[in-house]
């Protein structure tokens, strides 16, 4: 059956219009980072928004610096590209959202009135049949009666009568989405629920600069977000959704994490905060590390945060194509010999910016997804038991006796979770954890992905230990 094209509704308009503002509101969700510092917003949101049965992609852009450059096709100078290198790119990025969108909501400040840019931006879109065409003037902070009042000289800029509108309070919005469903003339479809397709969110994480926007750019095969050397370019978590194999695979480029950053105050504290959350959120923490600098114990600190939360993920060994001598081996373990506890984790060498490697990705993804999901049944368990316990007696922690081990039992999945029971004298030693968990990942995979095993004991009733074959499996 073949795929209805997306439709797209843009935000655009100058910086501090409260773009980011209405985007949260539309799409119910506080995705966008609001301040009132200029150009907070960078990368372009993208958000879903359901209304009277329709939907659409929702996109904040960042706030218009020169209109004329953004749609006109012209090169910027290459003294302006240098001096402002994010900006220029980001002015790319809204200009092809301009062009990709179904509908164009041009935002103003009522409280403001008409500034110059929004004369410049109103000017060249009237100008431009397909842009003017496609465009829904509204009038933002709307927030009382003045304001509605003040509000009526937005019919000067020429683009129709202005849709009043209050961001903070959601006052007209509702007005807002019939006008935008209307203008784009969208045609209600439902979605069967065979047709809804598995989702895994995978979160690409790391420190600054170490190329995570290059690498979801690789993906994408476009400049999603925007790339630079600069620190923190990336401010907020970006969710693209793609489907590979029949599955839903939504990416999450989120800002660097630094030391400094936790400590500092701010939007950059306040990204990373947002980063951690996204993380937390994830099944799948992409880890990139930059293979051109040493792992430090930062790098050790944060894969210690994501075993701990119980996340699977893959390392990332970025910039490989900056390595003169490529020495797999002599590399893979130096970075194992750094992290021992992650063995498990699958390592890639990949280079972002040519995209070499990048393709291996989405399976390993997947493979890891069904890892952790895996569900092993009560006879599975019990035949591998009594096999490693043959090859290997259970080693006990202290006392002279062995430790007898009654069942193995699967408790969880999602990350998959186990119980081990021993007597209630017994004493299992944690190196024998360490042997049955390399066991099951030996036999059953585990790909990429923690395994918990908890001890437990039986209990002892009137001298006599309960060891009965009271299994449970809650998954």
């Amino acid at each position: 059956m073949e795929k209805e094209k997306e439709l797209i509704v843009a935000l655009v308009g100058r910086t501090n219009v409260g773009k980011s503002t209405l985007f949260n509101r539309l799409t119910e969700k506080n995705q966008a980072l609001v301040s009132n510092i200029e150009n907070t917003t960078r990368d372009s949101n993208v958000g879903l928004v359901e209304w009277s049965g329709t939907s659409f992609s929702l996109v904040d852009t960042a706030g218009v610096i020169d209109i004329k450059y953004l749609l006109s096709g012209k090169k910027m100078t290459k003294k302006l590209m240098k001096i402002n290198a994010i900006d220029t790119k980001t002015q790319k990025q809204v200009g092809d959202f301009f062009k990709k969108a179904n509908l164009i909501v041009f935002l103003v400040d009522s409280q403001t009135g008409i500034l110059p840019a929004d004369k410049e931006i109103a000017t060249f879109l009237k100008s431009n049949k397909i842009f003017g065409s496609k465009t829904l003037l509204a009038v933002n902070k709307v927030d009382n009666f003045k304001h509605r009042a003040d509000a009526a000289e937005f019919n000067k800029l020429g683009l129709g009568e202005p849709v009043l509108i209050s961001s903070a309070t959601g006052s007209g919005t509702g007005d807002l989405l019939d006008l935008i469903i209307k203008k784009i003339k969208a045609k209600k479809t439902k979605v069967k629920e065979e047709e809804v397709l598995p989702k895994v969110n995978v979160c690409i994480f790391g420190k600054p600069n170490v190329g995570k926007s290059s690498l979801l750019n690789a993906i994408l095969g476009y400049e999603r977000v925007i790339v630079s050397d600069v620190p923190h370019t990336t401010r907020e978590p970006q969710n693209t959704e793609i489907v590979y194999k029949d599955r839903i695979i939504n990416l999450i480029d989120t800002a660097g994490i630094s030391k400094h950053g936790h400590k500092s105050k701010g939007l950059e504290s306040h990204s990373i905060a947002r980063s951690m959350m996204s993380m937390r959120k994830s099944d799948i923490i992409l880890l990139m590390l930059d293979i051109n600098s040493e792992i430090t114990h930062q790098d050790a600190s944060l894969i210690s945060e994501i075993v701990d939360s119980g996340k699977s993920f893959i390392i990332l060994a970025n910039k490989w194509d900056l390595i003169e001598e490529r020495d797999t081996k002599k590399f893979t373990d130096y970075i194992y010999g750094k992290l021992p506890f992650v063995m498990w984790a699958p390592l890639l060498f990949i280079s972002a910016l040519s995209g070499e490697k990048v393709n291996k990705i989405f399976d390993l993804i997947l493979n890891i997804a069904d890892a952790r999901s895996l569900r092993l049944s009560d006879s599975q368990l019990d035949h591998f038991l009594s096999r490693i316990v043959k090859i290997h007696k259970p080693s006990r922690g202290k006392g002279v006796k062995h430790p007898h081990i009654y069942e193995l039992t699967q408790t969880y999945i999602n990350p998959p979770k186990f119980e081990l029971r021993v007597g209630h004298a017994d004493e299992l030693h944690f190196s024998y954890v360490r042997f049955v968990e390399n066991r099951l990942r030996e036999k059953y995979g585990f790909t990429g992905t923690p395994i918990h095993i908890k001890i437990s004991k039986t209990k002892k009733i009137h001298g006599v230990s309960d060891a009965g074959p009271n299994r449970k499996t809650t998954l």
